[in-house]
């Protein structure tokens, strides 16, 4: 028999860094290594294939690429991710890796159960959970998931009696991980990182790895290789989600997403700053996208999470490619779209 197809799985919050870690992935794997990568998005816009299509060269050609994005992939497993599984492994030409990055929202547990599906479970193993955690997030209290930090939210208001969504998805994440990158060291001092390194430890099951990163610059060795076999595991990665709502479907009822358009804007000062002032007043959790900028010849791609805005040119406008500024925004149920989209619209010209 064949050996299996080793697979890493790539999880972590919104805004985290994972596809900066699986474009880093790709640009650094051994040439000749065939990699197929399946990313799902939450939102209708295919920013992070879009993001990825190209940096792996004949490592991951486009067509090895399998975008999801009809829904969280741990909602879709069997209408999605199953038969996408199947088309990939009744390919020819055979793939020395998979990659899968999750949504931001997804929870780790049932996608772990699918590679127990018999038609998975003959061909492919899970090589290792990475979970990629935003370190000057944390740093802030923004997602930070311990008990200390709950009970203070719950004395500030006496009608919290349990955790925020955003907290049980932090503690699945860590919950299922092999190994945790924690992203964005260089945004806080030794002393925090410490602390936020502290706070993870207290999460995570013993022997998980814990590997620093800035712009998800990880070693490849270190990532790769970790065999695991996560999903013969299944039972000693408990879902909070599921001990607290009796293993129901998990349902993203609590998030909320929309994507929009502007086919011009005044300029990218501009256009950050106006991003910058619609997250605060709507509290937006995360902002992606790309931008038309007057004069350039390459597109801008935004990332924002929180307060902080990036953004970089990553390649030139395609000869066919229509030229406008496309963003997707994803916030806490319900989002005022009406309101955002006026907001964002201010950077029009």
């Amino acid at each position: 028999m064949s050996a299996k197809i080793p697979t890493t799985v790539i999880t972590g919050f919104l805004g985290a860094g994972k596809t900066t870690l699986v474009r880093h992935m790709l640009a650094h794997a051994p040439k000749g290594k065939r990699i197929a990568l399946i990313i799902n998005e939450f939102g209708d816009l295919g920013v992070d294939k879009d993001i990825l299509a190209g940096c792996g060269d004949e490592t991951c050609r486009e067509e090895d690429m399998v975008e999801l994005s009809n829904g969280c992939i741990c909602c879709t497993v069997a209408d999605e991710f199953i038969p996408t599984m199947q088309a990939l492994l009744a390919r020819d030409e055979k793939f020395d890796h998979i990659v899968i990055e999750t949504s931001g929202l997804a929870l780790p547990q049932p996608l772990i159960r699918a590679f127990n599906w018999p038609e998975i479970k003959a061909q492919v193993t899970i090589d290792g959970v990475v979970t990629v955690a935003d370190a000057a997030a944390l740093a802030e209290g923004r997602f930070a998931s311990d008990e200390a930090a709950v009970d203070a939210q719950r004395r500030k208001d006496e009608m919290l009696d349990h955790e925020t969504p955003l907290g049980e998805l932090f503690e699945d994440q860590l919950s299922a991980a092999d190994m945790v990158i924690i992203n964005k060291t260089d945004l806080v001092d030794a002393a925090m990182l410490e602390t936020v390194e502290n706070n993870i430890k207290a999460e995570l099951r013993p022997g998980v790895g814990i590997v620093r990163a800035a712009n998800g610059h990880v070693d490849i060795t270190a990532l790769l290789g970790l065999g695991m076999s996560s999903e013969d595991d299944i039972a000693n990665r408990p879902s909070h989600h599921e001990l607290e709502h009796g293993g129901e479907t998990h349902e993203h009822d609590d998030f909320d997403s929309f994507s929009l358009t502007l086919p011009s804007i005044q300029g990218k000062d501009q256009l950050l700053a106006t991003i910058e002032q619609t997250i605060k007043a709507h509290d937006v959790l995360r902002l992606k996208g790309f931008a038309a900028i007057p004069g350039a010849a390459a597109r801008l791609a935004i990332q924002a999470v929180g307060p902080r805005v990036t953004a970089y040119f990553d390649r030139p406008w395609k000869e066919d490619e229509k030229r406008e500024t496309a963003l997707v925004v994803i916030g806490e149920q319900p989002l005022d779209r009406a309101a955002i989209t006026a907001s964002l619209e201010q950077a029009a010209a």
